[in-house]
């Protein structure tokens, strides 16, 4: 088929009729732009409907009293100042604090040493390297009531192994004092695994060279571990401590382990914020005053994630 070339002209590589504007063409920059937000659209919508419309609705509970039947009364801040009278939110409060404070540098500690561990040419590494990580695919159900079991004063396997070398063993999980410890000892053992991976595949980043540079400089191991292993594990750091943070303040593992092993208990020693939010609005169905609770709990989480943003400079850290 052929066309006559004299009614046209070519534009920009592109043939065009006299007396006809040349349309505009979007360039390469753009075209990638509009591919990428269609790529993104469904799970923007899917964030939008599924955890922004629940988000704000649950943010404007906090500001009604809500019956189990639908009815909603507008008590505007009485939610929150009955929350901050509350003595018992306000020992949960504390015990998430020390649950926070304990867990993501303990995280952060031994998922580094584990790492560095099984970085090394030792036999059978594949094998621990399993070890490590096994209790992360398992369920927490099934951990909190293993590790229930393990923990029964007297009969249990921990306390009799104990006194096989003769210690005393104690009420992990019936004492105030030992049982939020205990709480946070198999929420270590449970995510060290996880975080071993993550912070191998760091490690595995690292260039060899830079090692055998410093070797030959004469460094010792301390000073290659803090002169180039923590500084090139910046951004792996940052993600560890923030995921660690968010995953102590209000992830569900500490919730499940709670809800399992001790139900709060002794003496609400253990009762951290998810889990008295969780009691306030399925036992007691103070709906509106559970909201009140976990919008503070949210509002708390975006200061701690922009202190830690501010604090490592976006993962950026400077240790001069």
């Amino acid at each position: 088929m052929t066309r006559n070339v004299d009614e046209s002209t070519i534009v920009a590589g592109r043939l065009v009729r006299e007396g006809q504007p040349a349309k505009p063409r979007l360039s390469r920059k753009h075209r990638e732009w509009i591919a990428a937000a269609l790529f993104l659209l469904p799970d923007a919508l899917g964030l939008f409907v599924f955890l922004g419309i629940p988000m704000v609705l649950s943010l404007s509970m906090g500001f009604f009293d809500v019956s189990g039947f639908g009815q909603y009364t507008w008590v505007g801040l009485r939610n929150y100042r009955e929350m901050f009278n509350d003595q018992l939110f306000l020992q949960s409060l504390k015990a998430s604090a020390i649950y926070v404070v304990v867990l993501v540098p303990a995280i952060y500690c031994v998922g580094l040493g584990l790492a560095l561990l099984v970085k090394q040419r030792i036999p059978f590494v594949g094998i621990f390297r399993g070890m490590f990580f096994l209790p992360y695919v398992i369920s927490l159900v099934v951990i909190g009531l293993v590790w229930q079991f393990m923990l029964v004063d007297q009969l249990g396997v921990v306390n009799q192994l104990l006194a096989n070398v003769g210690i005393t063993g104690k009420s992990w999980l019936g004492d105030p004092k030992f049982a939020l410890g205990t709480v946070l000892f198999v929420s270590v053992w449970f995510l060290m695994g996880y975080y071993m991976i993550i912070f191998l595949a760091g490690l595995q980043e690292i260039p060899r060279e830079f090692y055998e540079a410093a070797r030959l400089d004469g460094a010792n191991s301390f000073q290659t571990f803090w002169g180039i292993t923590i500084p090139l594990l910046k951004p792996t750091s940052f993600f560890v401590l923030l995921i660690s943070t968010v995953t102590a303040v209000a992830g569900s593992q500490g919730f499940d382990l709670v809800y399992i092993m001790t139900k709060g208990g002794p003496a609400n020693s253990t009762s951290l914020v998810v889990f008295y939010v969780y009691q306030q609005a399925f036992q007691y169905s103070h709906y509106g005053y559970a909201a009140a609770m976990a919008s503070f709990l949210v509002v708390t989480l975006l200061i701690l994630t922009t202190l830690l943003f501010i604090g490592t400079k976006g993962g950026r850290f400077d240790f001069d």
